[in-house]
């Protein structure tokens, strides 16, 4: 047995000379992971749950693994009653290793054999198989190197001279959720997804920005300013606001304004208001019955309507309907709170959806509409993101049935971004609402969502199955926890993993779009990301020219400007 363990374990050395040995399998299985018993040499306090290591079989099979868990264990069980004095460095020197030693819980996630790709672990290697820790060539071995499909999201922790390389195409065929506490940096991590998206022309997104993050500049933490999606792509993204006054009071570009009729909303609309403005399911059938009344009166501006409604009317209509003066008046009240958005007008100004299609597959841009004072009104968001969804969707999948057989006729995938998404997918409304239908048809219709949100357990569980990758920061909340590893292959090592992430710059990725569950110290939000995506950019899309030298590029010339000039 002695003479089979030290073959196995100069068999690992000889073939990994660059690789740290950290110890051997001494036992674990395929549901629960390996134990691994540390060499003397290594310290514990190296062992952080998350990093990655490698398993080197004798038949020359690499088990990739993930660290989940660590232990410190005795040989002798009154050593924890009565610890030796280690203040004589020789005993210290005696116990470790020996008497005392640490063990770390692996979790196989993928196989290799030789320089074939990854595949799913169906066993596990034998007793006292070397472990190494993963190098950079073990790591590109199962990521992949940069290239179109392929953006570099950040480093897995300990081998920050390596990247990990996210499928973009894989990423936009599936909705996408990105989850974590307050403050964990949500936004700055969204954005780097979606400048991979529109720098590698995977999808267009229409992004719903709540909180004005992803079009214009905004400050960061450290009080620096943060270039927006526009400033970065000028020629590929459009910004259009429902608050023009707080734009120009931010100093914030734009290129145009969105206004919604009152009459182009619908009772489905209202509906999706359900939870945060009150409204009962009979003042729900109630908006359905007075938009049919108003309609036959020659009237389709029924919630304008309804909101000056004397009382006088009041009667007519309870005499004319079968619905009764309190859930009129109830209505009433909560609908005169949409005279306060001035994005809502009474006459038809413009298209607004028409214009947000036309950007979208006609030009092929990225639309970020900004919500301005109106993103603190979680009702005004949750009623313009439905309301312009809703068409959206079925434009698309008139488009896409339209275009059967003919691949050239397809609109262009499109990936809708929402925050505060347990809101609109809540279990009690998601199976009615439009985003519901969006998350459960896939790629269908070549629509698909990409959640923003901090209370993932607030997402119906039917909902949260069909996304197909998470991107999470750190959670803190058992339920919260438990949601985002629902369907994941492994979950009890990863909540481990999960629950000791840091509070910042660090994210754990499941799903469609890595081969493996994977943590990552994420690429800083910064200028050196900046350039790097500009000067994508730019190679991508610039035009040919016969006499570059006379005639200068306008992509360039647009990403040179730093989005400094105003936008009609």
């Amino acid at each position: 047995m002695n003479e089979q363990f030290t073959w196995t374990a100069s068999f690992g050395a000889a073939n990994q000379p660059d690789e740290q040995r950290i110890g051997v399998v001494v036992g674990g299985s395929l549901s629960k992971g390996l134990r691994v018993r540390l060499d003397s040499a290594i310290s514990v306090e190296q062992m952080a749950v998350g990093r990655y290591v490698v398993v080197h079989s004798t038949t020359g099979q690499r088990f990739f693994c993930m660290v989940t868990d660590v232990e410190l264990n005795v040989t002798n069980p009154s050593i924890e009653n009565d610890p030796p004095d280690f203040t004589d460095p020789f005993l210290q020197m005696v116990y470790s290793g020996t008497a005392s030693f640490a063990t770390v819980m692996v979790s196989p996630q993928l196989s290799i054999e030789g320089g074939n790709t990854p595949k799913p672990v169906k066993t596990i290697p034998g007793h006292f198989t070397p472990v190494y820790n993963a190098s950079v060539g073990d790591v590109n071995a199962v990521f992949g190197e940069e290239d179109a499909q392929h953006f570099n999201v950040g480093a897995p922790l300990e081998l920050e001279q390596t990247q990990i390389n996210l499928n973009l195409k894989r990423l936009v065929e599936r909705s996408v959720g990105v989850f974590g506490k307050s403050g964990t940096g949500k936004s700055f991590l969204t954005r780097v997804l979606l400048s991979g998206v529109v720098v590698r022309d995977m999808a267009v997104s229409l992004i719903f920005d709540m909180h004005n993050d992803y079009g214009w500049a905004v400050p960061d933490e450290r009080g620096r300013s943060a270039q927006g999606l526009k400033q970065l792509f000028d020629t590929k993204v459009e910004i259009l606001t429902l608050d023009a006054e707080s734009s120009r009071r931010r100093n914030a570009k734009y290129d145009r304004e969105v206004t919604i009729a009152f009459s182009e909303i619908l009772p489905e609309d209202l509906a999706m208001l359900r939870e945060t403005m009150g409204f009962t399911d009979a003042m729900i059938d109630a908006a359905h019955t007075l938009r049919k009344w108003y309609a036959k009166q020659g009237e389709p501006n029924w919630i304008k309507q309804l909101i000056n409604l004397k009382v006088d009317d009041t009667e007519r209509i309870a005499e004319e309907t079968p619905l009764g003066t309190g859930t009129l008046s109830g209505l009433q009240r909560r609908l005169q709170r949409f005279d306060r958005w001035k994005f809502l007008t009474e006459e038809k100004v413009t298209d607004s959806v028409e214009r947000i299609l036309h950007l979208i597959v006609e030009e092929r841009k990225s639309v970020v509409l900004e919500f301005g004072r109106y993103g603190s009104s979680l009702e005004a968001y949750m009623l313009v993101a439905n309301y312009i969804t809703r068409r959206i969707h079925a434009e698309y999948i008139q488009r896409v049935e339209r275009a059967l057989g003919d691949k050239s006729m397809e609109p262009p995938q499109l990936m809708i971004v929402i925050e505060e998404a347990h809101k609109f997918l809540d279990p009690k409304i998601a199976s009615q609402t439009i985003f519901g239908e969006i998350a459960r048809e896939l790629r269908k219709y070549k629509v698909t969502l990409l959640v923003v949100d901090q209370r993932p357990s607030g997402i119906d569980e039917e909902v949260m199955s069909q996304i197909g990758t998470r991107v999470t920061a750190l959670l803190d909340n058992e339920r919260d926890i438990n949601a985002v590893l629902t369907g994941i292959n492994g979950a009890q090592g990863l909540r481990q993993v999960l629950a000791r992430l840091d509070t910042k710059q660090q994210a754990i990725i499941m799903g469609h779009a890595v081969p493996m569950p994977v943590v990552i110290k994420t690429r800083n939000y910064d200028e050196v990301f900046y350039e790097a995506v500009k000067t994508e950019f730019y190679n991508r899309h610039r035009s040919p020219s016969p006499n570059p030298s006379e005639e200068p590029d306008p992509v360039r010339a647009a990403v040179s400007k730093k989005g400094d000039r105003r936008l009609t």
